[in-house]
């Protein structure tokens, strides 16, 4: 079954209800369904056939939906590629799956003129200035093709690059199975209602927010740099739209309590509120929910791979846990989501894991409180990447079902809640014990003034950078932080990943720390 299909029955369901708003554009779910039919009619037309790649360099908004939509009726591939990986990265990309297609902004297509991989791209459409090449408005001048091809579970229809550890370009390959069965999860998870309107930053929720046939609110704002919006346009578009729900990253949410804060509008309407993509710690759970006292204020935590894999209201949050995750016990996931078999494995990151039989998984998996590795498998888990790249150090098979290893460490708790600990790849183990730095950078946010912290380790030390206001903050940290026998504090900007402006670029940090020659406390 092709992907499309879910929305287009939206579009058969509720033909005139808003399916997204952009500014002051509305896109109705029926003009959704003819803009996808005159696209897929401008790709075939062009020669294109089922399978072949288009490139997308296009912002979350309705161009883009658009033509997501008509690339699956034709039963193309959109390649996604994150720009702010540069330009080799880009080159390295394309040359895995070299594209047929390539719809982008006018910006986009002068990469055309750097990257040479993009200028052996025989068709490119262009949705501003159209440098050397054709203008994506002609998709307007097209009949409507309303044609959808059929296709297996397992035809891919989105791919999206990552770096893998060797720095080498990593392409997820998203099935329509796989999106059809991320959809069914993510629309339980975060308790879709047809008809009602969500405030999305995240494009994958979107789409699922269509296929449910909820409205999309895009807000106002640059979503490539949450941590670095203007809160006033989200809130009054809060205002005016008055959507049910708000799905964002942690800095995107901390920018609009932010606002609040100041005056500059409320988010007390909202009836639910989701974060995730990146670390979601106590401290920003509570003040959304002062901000929003009637809101479900939920924390999901997944994957490029595997999302939504755990979540946790702050209401399901007892006095006990907020103190756990004070005193050193982890950041709280909350309970596995259907869809999702999760086991706890010995940590051996870095080493390939080797196949084994149910009973050798069941034997492996270590009980309540014990540290690992948190590995996943599921409909909705990531089955691997393009050509097998990657696959040796994040896959094993158990009985022949691909298990997803996704890097990070945790536990179960006898609840059967899930708490996290960090990269595998981030802990420290010396002579004092092993460290995970979840446990240290959640209970440094609690000691107040601190707003962020970043545990490393270098030439033997443990050290935690944070970065706070306050004078007396590295005192505070040494002796809420006792236990952890740290032994240096530095106050310093953390880098962060480009993407959520939220995860800290650990690689980055230890860099800038080599440059320092005082704490700066």
């Amino acid at each position: 079954m092709n992907l499309v299909e879910l929305v287009l029955a939206q579009a058969r369901a509720r033909p005139q209800s808003p399916a997204i708003i952009a500014g002051k554009r509305t896109l109705t779910f029926a003009e959704l369904s003819d803009g996808s039919a005159r696209a897929a009619a401008l790709f075939r037309g062009a020669g294109l056939v089922p399978g072949d790649a288009v490139l997308v360099f296009v912002p979350m908004g309705i161009d883009l939906y658009i033509l997501l939509a008509g690339l699956w009726r034709a039963g193309l591939v959109a390649l996604v590629v994150d720009p702010s990986a540069g330009r080799a990265h880009l080159a390295r990309s394309v040359a895995r799956m070299p594209p047929k297609g390539f719809v982008g902004t006018g910006m986009a297509q002068l990469l055309r003129l750097s990257v040479c991989g993009l200028r052996r791209i025989p068709h490119a459409w262009s949705t501003g200035f159209p440098w050397f090449c054709r203008r994506w408005s002609a998709i307007e001048h097209q009949a409507l093709d309303e044609r959808v091809e059929s296709l297996v579970d397992d035809h891919p229809a989105l791919v999206t690059f990552t770096s893998g550890s060797t720095g080498e370009p990593k392409g997820a390959v998203r099935t329509h199975g796989f999106l059809r069965a991320q959809h069914a999860a993510v629309a339980r998870s975060l308790d879709h209602q047809a008809g009602a309107m969500d405030l999305s930053t995240l494009p994958i929720f979107a789409l699922a927010n269509l296929a449910s046939g909820q409205s999309v609110l895009i807000p106002d704002a640059d979503v490539r740099r949450p941590g670095a919006i203007d809160p006033g346009p989200v809130l009054a578009q809060i205002a005016q739209r008055c959507p049910r729900s708000a799905v964002a990253s942690p800095a995107f949410f901390e920018r609009l309590a932010d606002g609040c804060d100041a005056g500059a509008g409320s988010i007390a309407a909202l009836q639910a509120i989701f974060t995730g993509g990146a670390p979601v710690f106590p401290q920003l759970l509570e003040r959304l929910q002062r901000l929003a006292p009637q809101a479900q204020v939920v924390a999901v935590y997944g994957s490029t791979e595997a999302e939504p894999i755990a979540e946790i209201a702050y209401r399901d949050m007892d006095a006990a846990d907020l103190a756990a995750q004070r005193g050193g016990k982890g950041l709280l996931a909350g309970l596995v989501v259907s869809g999702i078999d999760l086991a706890i494995l010995p940590d051996q990151w870095g080493k390939p894991r080797s196949a084994m039989t149910a009973t050798e998984l069941a034997s492996a998996r270590l009980p309540a409180g014990a540290a690992g590795e948190i590995t996943v498998a599921g409909d909705h888990v990531l089955g691997g990447y393009l050509g097998g790249a990657g696959d040796a150090e994040t896959k094993f098979g158990v009985d022949g079902r691909t298990w997803h290893r996704t890097g990070d460490a945790g536990y179960l708790d006898e609840r059967g809640r899930l708490w996290l600990l960090g990269r595998c790849g981030a802990r420290i183990s010396d002579a004092r014990g092993t460290l995970y730095p979840f446990a240290v950078e959640t209970a440094a946010r609690t000691v107040a003034g601190v707003r962020r912290a970043a545990l490393v380790g270098r030439d033997g030390q443990r050290i935690l950078a944070f970065e706070s206001d306050t004078p007396t903050a590295a005192n505070d940290l040494r002796t809420a932080l006792a236990w952890a026998q740290i032994d240096r504090f530095v106050r310093m900007p953390i880098p962060l990943d480009h993407r959520h402006n939220a995860k800290v670029d650990y690689p980055a940090l230890l860099a800038a720390l080599s440059t320092r020659t005082t704490d700066g406390q």
